[in-house]
């Protein structure tokens, strides 16, 4: 589903990513950790070109181009992100939300978007905040809205920036459910996560500093018994 190779991007003179090589395969749950500045939430924006690698390019026989930004916005279609700080609408209710996009983007009607903005909201347990707007929700509320936002343009891929950081730790627990169940569901998924959703869910996790992959495998192998010295450096301050 995923695969990056060599990836490097810089910020003016600040390389943040080195040469990020890994693979993510169809229905995986593949999970990022590393402490802060390491580059997981820039090459997750990478992913979706929210930021643009250097060298962004992609492969047509033994020819790499430079992608147009129509090529660019086509492939966004099929990648759901859900950000740490919601980014919803704030004067739009929740249902509203979730049906925006496909009313935008894939021109769907709106009586048919709102149907199945509804649906999505029961599937994250909001269907009785339908009607609501993101000020009336509490953080938890309002992530669970922003997971059925990404759902609602059937994206192959989903993307969490650290998606429970923003929150209270009483309301954690509800948003890793609905991550559960998409994995469940067989949800291709890349995680930027501190969670022990990576020992419980996660089929693969890379542990990264200073924009490079330090070490890589099954989670609970890495997480019980890491390799490297800076793996290991960093599971004891968090674990």
């Amino acid at each position: 589903m995923v695969k990056a190779e060599g990836v490097h991007k810089s910020f003016g003179a600040v390389e943040v990513l080195k040469g990020i090589d890994l693979e993510v395969k169809q229905g995986e749950v593949f999970c990022l950790i590393g402490p802060s500045g390491s580059g997981k939430s820039t090459f997750l924006r990478c992913i979706n070109h929210l930021e643009k690698i250097n060298a962004d390019v992609d492969a047509e026989g033994d020819k790499l181009y430079e992608l147009k930004d129509s090529e660019v916005a086509l492939k966004r279609r099929d990648i759901g992100m859900v950000f740490q700080r919601f980014n919803l609408f704030p004067h739009m209710t929740a249902v509203e939300n979730v049906m925006e996009a496909p009313v935008q983007v894939k021109g769907m009607s709106r009586a048919q978007a709102r149907e199945r903005a509804r649906g999505l909201l029961e599937r994250v347990g909001l269907a009785d905040k339908a009607g609501n707007y993101p000020s009336q929700l509490s953080g938890g509320q309002q992530q669970r809205v922003a997971i059925a936002r990404a759902l609602a343009m059937d994206p192959k891929l989903m993307l969490f920036d650290e998606p429970t950081s923003a929150l209270d730790p009483e309301l954690v627990g509800d948003v890793l459910d609905v991550m559960r169940d998409l994995a469940e569901s067989g949800m291709t998924m890349v995680v930027v996560t501190h969670e022990m959703f990576a020992r419980e869910v996660g089929d693969s996790l890379v542990f990264m500093d200073n924009g490079v992959v330090v070490e890589s495998g099954n989670p609970r192998d890495v997480l019980t018994d890491p390799q490297h010295d800076r793996t290991k450096a960093f599971l004891s301050k968090v674990l």
